[in-house]
């Protein structure tokens, strides 16, 4: 094990720090030995219960058989020895689960089916967290455990209702959690507590062994300290289920690769409630966007507004009651008031009004979509505003209202949101930006979140550490094939448009393998080079480009003869789709391979006096 991994403690690791500890030879046993609770530890009502000293060895006994079936391959198994926590409304085997109600309380005999891929792929349960009850807040204030506080100051809420799933996060107590996201109950907290909130497209993560909110629009989200550890847990914990009547799988193409200048919508109408200092760190985000090179452009926030308005102005709360029936006709004090009296209001709508409501949602989503087309996302203060407990007592359901006003419509109008940090304060509490994008942009929008969160290099969460470097993925993002283009296809070229309007997305410059030979191929509109693999030759200058695979088709048809597609070798000797010519088409060229690509033989022919 190295010097890093013996110095330094496990609290608030990222996922590629625990990979790298266990490949140094650290045994989970050791590293893990502190996640268990005490018997007399304090309480930290973050936690709704915590693993114990056996629970904690029975799932070390079990990660011990999972590595024996790996073949002792640690890279089989992503989430090794990575500790995770989940919202107490998420179902583990023989843990009670209570939505932060004790009377409602009961104990599954197996997991929901994303903590089942979780610890499949080696991750271990250290806890079940607090929530707003039910789900049902975006604060953190609604529970019989108490109000979760705020991270960087106590006197503030946490957000909710995952309010204790993004805490334990926030202050490394967890690599990552679960929580659920119904109205922004994944955002919220994310964006109180600095850390990250993935809320992906509905029916990626299965939610069945999940306690309901609104089971049309639920959704499991992922906490993490970093977009890359949000987006790995993603990645396997997703799949199509066939206990969930709502899941469905990703189709193949949709996530499409964002251009190098995204172009970025924002709301043209702002609302802060009167925040001076939410408002200047958004200004902040968006002079930053704008620096980065993105295309950012105010756009007609209204049909957003109403359609965040109708989640809990309509018949969409009849769904949350639904979920707590049985227990309201038994036991109504069971339940917070503030919660009963959202809950209760099903009974001012009828059929008719869900109907009308459901209209109302199709024709605003509709004008969203609208909206966004031609846009690669839209940015939005993750929260409005921030109050304090204190505040948020004397006035539980106004203000939370206000804190929805970005988030409630995603859901609803079918989005995907990734909620990354933006700042700090200028009281020292951390504040947010939402990205948010059409169905199944997730990967597309955790790519461009992973460049904003290392552009800012702002501390973890609340634990002080900085954003450790992250390895070069080399693979090509899923439903996309890496195209290595040698000549007219090139950045600023005449063909580049067949890949750019295509959504393709610009890798990387590099060359080929040594032994390719380059030509000028003779009566060609426009210029354009052949590429031929020879038993001596030099390495040709390429770039590589990610083209959707819904798109690849369409662009092959374009190639002319006697060019086409084949596999080149690259100098790093990675295997790439590239442009090859046929023999017959070499019958009058002229062998430029000396130049080394087919930039310097053009800037050859420039140069050359006329």
């Amino acid at each position: 094990m190295n010097a890093a991994a013996t110095q330094k403690s496990p609290t608030g690791w990222t996922i590629a720090q625990w990979q790298a500890a266990y490949r140094d030879g650290a045994q989970p046993e050791a590293l893990l030995a502190g996640f268990a609770a005490a018997p007399a530890s304090p309480a930290d009502n973050a936690w709704i219960r915590r693993v114990d000293r056996a629970g904690l060895d029975e799932q070390l006994d079990g990660l011990r058989l999972l590595l024996a079936a790996a073949g002792g391959d640690l890279s089989r198994l992503p989430l090794y020895g990575v500790p995770f926590a989940i919202k107490d409304n998420i179902d583990a085997a023989g843990w009670p689960t209570t939505a932060a109600c004790p009377e409602f309380a009961y104990t599954p005999d197996e997991d929901a089916t994303v903590v089942r891929r979780l610890r499949a792929a080696g991750a271990i349960l250290v806890g079940k967290t607090n929530l707003d009850q039910f789900a049902t807040g975006l604060v953190g204030t609604r529970s019989p455990h108490g109000a979760v506080a705020n991270t960087f100051n106590p006197a503030y809420v946490s957000g909710g209702s995952s309010s204790g799933s993004a805490s334990v996060v926030a202050r490394g107590m967890a690599a990552f959690s679960l929580g659920t996201d119904t109205a922004g109950s994944g955002r919220v907290p994310a964006g109180f507590n600095n850390i990250v909130g993935l809320k992906p497209t509905k029916g990626w993560l299965s939610t069945a062994g999940v306690v309901p909110a609104c089971r049309t629009l639920d959704c499991v989200s992922i906490f993490a300290l970093t977009v890359d550890d949000a987006e790995r847990v993603a990645l396997v914990a997703s799949s199509f289920d066939e206990r969930d009547p709502y899941s469905r799988p990703m189709p193949p193409g949709a996530c499409l690769p964002w251009p190098k200048a995204p172009r970025l919508a924002i709301p043209a109408s702002l609302e802060f409630f009167g925040d001076a200092q939410a408002a200047a760190v958004f200004d902040d985000a968006v002079r930053a966007l704008r620096a980065d090179g993105a295309r950012v452009e105010a756009i007609d926030f209204a049909p957003f507004n109403e359609l965040a308005a109708l989640l809990y102005q309509g018949p969409w709360v009849a769904e949350r009651f639904a979920a707590v029936e049985a227990l309201w006709k038994e036991q109504p004090d069971a339940i917070n008031p503030v919660v009963r009296g959202i809950v209760e209001q099903a009974a001012n709508y009828s059929a008719l009004d869900a109907f009308k409501a459901e209209y109302r949602r199709a024709e605003l989503t509709r004008r969203i979509h609208q909206a966004l087309e031609g846009f690669d996302a839209l940015v939005v203060p993750t929260s409005p505003s921030i109050y304090t407990i204190a505040q948020l007592q004397a006035d539980p359901v106004t203000l939370n209202s206000r804190l929805g006003v970005y988030t409630n419509f995603a859901n609803l109008a079918d989005l995907s949101a990734l909620a990354v940090p933006a700042g700090m304060r200028a009281d020292g509490l951390p504040s947010g930006i939402t990205l948010i994008g059409l169905a199944w942009q997730d990967r597309a929008l955790a790519q461009f979140g992973k460049r904003w969160q290392a552009r800012r290099g702002l501390p973890l969460g609340a634990t002080g550490e900085p954003l450790p470097p992250v390895a070069a993925d080399n693979a090509p993002p899923a439903d996309t094939v890496r195209v290595a283009v040698v000549g007219a296809h090139l950045t600023g070229m005449p063909l580049n448009h067949q890949l750019t309007s295509r959504y393709a997305a610009f890798v990387e410059k590099t060359s080929t393998a040594g032994d390719y030979r380059l030509y000028a191929l003779a009566n060609t509109t426009p210029p354009k080079p052949g590429l031929v693999k020879s038993d001596s030759g030099a390495p040709i200058e390429v770039e590589l480009w990610d083209v959707p695979v819904t798109a690849f088709g369409a662009f092959v048809a374009e190639i002319p003869a006697p060019l086409g597609i084949g596999t080149l070798e690259l100098a790093d000797g990675r295997l790439v789709k590239g442009f090859i010519c046929e023999p017959r088409g070499l019958e009058g060229a002229r062998d430029i391979t000396a130049f080394g690509g087919w930039r310097a033989y053009l800037a050859s022919l420039n140069a050359t006096p006329r």
